[in-house]
């Protein structure tokens, strides 16, 4: 696989491979941000590929590279593919946080790359991706994962891949054939989901409806408003695999610290 600024950032192939110790308790993937943990007794099982669910400006992207940052604090190479945003910008905005170390993207325990670039230089159509095109990137996916045997793996977003996708049938299994594949690596996979604001009372966890069916577990970024003022929260849906809380947290995102989560006090308290 070639260098390229622009495809990876500093992937050094000969970084040494570390056991981390997020997987060894209880086959668990530790996310690093401990109540979030603790939600998840423990953490994301070993394996599982996660939806995580918001909208614009929810904090999605925020909490999937302190995920992979935490991991490399572990030993655990990641990677983060990014479709909607170009490079410049997501490394610009993420080098605000105290959680960020670049030294992990120049040691290659965190690697960034451009999944349009990839699908240019695989000669894919842009807009529609046929059978053959998914194939394609799927095997691609799935070459660099194991190149790089990465533990954590992100894709933001999925739902602009399924854009690209044209059947419902091709969603389905993109999806369970990316995340059969990199369960077997051992990688624990967060693909992010985009969906508009909900009214109360409405459950939407994709665009397309098919997505958080075939997830192992769902993790969702919403809001509410207190008082004119809006807050946002996290809730974990589901995740197979392990016992975990459904109550709703307060989200802060810090410049120091990152996500942090507290108990969501009810109205009136």
């Amino acid at each position: 696989m070639e260098e390229d600024g622009a495809l990876i950032i500093n992937e050094k192939s000969n970084y040494k491979k570390m056991e981390g110790d997020s997987m060894k308790e209880n086959g668990k993937c530790k996310t690093g941000i401990d109540e979030l943990d603790r939600k998840l007794d423990g953490g994301i099982p070993k394996g599982n590929a996660v939806l995580m669910v918001g909208s614009s400006g929810s904090g999605k992207t925020t909490l999937c590279m302190q995920y992979l940052i935490n991991g490399a604090e572990m030993g655990e190479r990641g990677v983060f593919f990014t479709i909607t945003e170009p490079l410049f910008k997501l490394t610009k905005n993420i080098e605000n946080f105290g959680f960020y170390k670049k030294k992990y993207v120049e040691d290659g325990l965190v690697n960034i790359i451009d999944l349009r670039i990839i699908s240019e230089r695989l000669g894919l159509n842009s807009e529609k991706y046929n059978v053959e095109d998914a194939s394609a990137l799927l095997e691609v996916l799935k070459d660099i994962a194991d190149e790089l045997e990465v533990k954590r793996l992100v894709i933001d977003s999925i739902t602009a891949l399924c854009y690209r996708l044209q059947s419902d049938e091709m969603i389905r299994d993109f999806i369970f054939k990316l995340g059969s594949s990199l369960a077997g690596m051992g990688c624990t996979t967060i693909l992010t989901s985009e969906i508009p604001p909900t009214k109360p009372g409405e459950l939407k966890y994709s665009k397309y409806g098919i997505e958080e069916f075939i997830a192992d577990g769902i993790i969702f970024l919403g809001d509410v408003n207190r008082r004119g003022d809006i807050i946002r929260t996290l809730q974990i849906i589901k995740m197979r695999g392990t016992s975990h809380s459904r109550t709703k947290s307060a989200m802060n995102i810090s410049s120091k610290n990152g996500i942090e989560l507290t108990p969501l006090l009810k109205s009136g308290e």
